[in-house]
């Protein structure tokens, strides 16, 4: 079953053996209001671009975002995205769900009984849409996430068409993208990305496209043809 969680920001479609809207309707909104109350407490949480530690009395999703920035070397609000669908998709599953699949504006948790393609979207590069990761069981729960410099509304200080992350962990993944995204610029960007990504403990692997630059570095899932996505 596919169906479309909405609240404030948060645009989310999940994917499941069974319907769980409304309970993964209400679970969404718990998060973000655990959140929302933390952030009116701590704002500079929500605006640092560097590493923050939480507060002790901050809620278990902060520190699971702010861990995650830790070693990927960002500020914490670059891991939101991949903590929320980790956090709803895990929900799902312990409600009794086999498949689960989360996408939160790029950033995807899966956990999966049969293969999926996930295509790649890179802005005007010549490899946009032509490429898929081919995800099978045994891959999963996982965790692949996409920044992109020239495409969509993410936060990026680079020049990348898609720097797509993939990880056990979905919040890590999340706040990998961002932090490879953000070396990728000027001349030899992509291998400063891949530098980058060598750098950070849990990362399984990335693919960055920038223009007609296209370079992956790591375990990833097979790199298919796009012939059909998720």
């Amino acid at each position: 079953m596919r169906y479309v969680l909405d609240h404030k920001h948060a645009h989310i479609t999940l994917i499941s053996d069974k319907g769980y809207s409304r309970r993964a309707q209400k679970q969404l909104e718990k998060i973000y209001t655990l959140l929302e109350d933390y952030l009116s407490e701590d704002p500079f949480f929500a605006v640092s671009y560097e590493p923050v530690k939480p507060k002790r009395t901050a809620p278990e999703v902060a520190h699971v975002m702010a861990d995650a920035a830790e070693k990927a070397g960002v500020g914490p609000m670059a891991a939101v995205a991949g903590t929320i669908a980790e956090y709803l998709g895990k929900y799902i599953l312990a409600e009794g769900a086999r498949e689960v699949v989360v996408e939160n504006g790029g950033d995807i948790f899966l956990k999966l009984n049969s293969k999926r393609k996930i295509g790649i979207h890179a802005g005007e590069s010549p490899f946009s849409n032509k490429l898929a990761l081919l995800v099978k069981p045994q891959e999963t729960p996982l965790g692949v996430c996409t920044s992109a410099g020239t495409v969509g509304h993410s936060v990026s200080l680079g020049e990348a068409d898609a720097v797509v992350a993939v990880a056990k962990s979905t919040p890590l993944a999340d706040a990998a993208a961002t932090a490879i995204g953000n070396e990728v610029k000027g001349k030899n960007g992509a291998k400063k990305g891949i530098k980058k990504a060598k750098s950070i403990r849990g990362l399984s692997g990335v693919i960055i496209i920038k223009g007609r630059e296209l370079a992956t570095w790591g375990k990833l899932p097979e790199i298919v043809g796009a012939d059909f996505t998720l």
